[in-house]
């Protein structure tokens, strides 16, 4: 049931006619876990807690560096130093005081990636390394959550919605070889500014639709984009 500030608060989706007051109330039961709190993640924070989404999970160990300020909007200058999970907690707590903020202040391990994954609906990948995402990627397979997978480098950016109404496509489908990613390592690319915001978007708008029921799901199609050129496209992924 929503309450009468909420209805007030979410007006403007509540009156879009495919989302409605049943729409925002599926937001409100649902839980998303955001996984990683830099670029996508400090992005994807903000707009699912203004979305009305009922708990978002926020995990990462990570402390602010001055280099992320550039692209990780959630942080200050005067924060540099500080835990970045502890920081968006408190401005996300500010932002939309009806959503439940939860905090990991750690790594995702294969310690404590299961009993925390199988809290949460749907499980947002924001992190920046391959371990990370074979991790989340066997669990959440093991554990039937789809999982809303964005990478970016560059000036290009990814985003997949994996592991979602099975038959269906993982993370291992487009990258079969965990030995070799993992063996290559994670390369530090530039990254222009604003493409966290153009994919953790495009990944909270998936978690959206996940939710309500609305709209088209990117189900095992992947999708790309280079903001250079604003070219876009998908691939169509096998299912399992």
């Amino acid at each position: 049931m929503l309450l009468e500030e909420e209805i007030q608060r979410y007006a403007r989706q509540i009156v879009l006619p495919e989302f409605g007051e049943e729409g925002q109330e599926k937001l409100k039961q649902t839980k998303v876990l955001v996984v990683g709190m830099g670029g996508l993640g400090s992005v994807a924070g903000v707009y699912l807690v203004a979305a009305g989404f009922g708990t978002v999970g926020i995990m990462d160990k990570d402390t602010v560096a001055t280099h992320n300020l550039q692209r990780q909007v959630l942080y200050r200058e005067d924060e540099v130093g500080k835990s970045k999970v502890l920081l968006a907690e408190s401005s996300l707590k500010r932002l939309n005081s009806n959503v439940k903020i939860e905090t990991y202040e750690c790594f995702l391990t294969k310690e404590n990636a299961h009993e925390i994954i199988s809290k949460y609906d749907i499980i947002l990948d924001a992190t920046d390394n391959y371990s990370a995402r074979y991790l989340i990627n066997d669990v959440c397979e093991e554990l039937n959550k789809p999982f809303i997978y964005g990478t970016i480098g560059d000036t290009k950016g990814q985003m997949c919605v994996f592991n979602y109404k099975k038959p269906a496509s993982t993370y291992r489908t487009l990258y079969p070889d965990e030995e070799a990613l993992v063996k290559q390592g994670n390369i530090n690319k530039g990254v222009l500014g604003v493409l966290p915001s153009v994919i953790a978007s495009l990944q909270v708008n998936e978690a959206v639709k996940i939710a309500t029921g609305i709209g088209e799901v990117m189900k095992d199609t992947l999708f790309t984009i280079d903001l250079l050129t604003l070219d876009t496209m998908k691939f169509h992924l096998p299912v399992k």
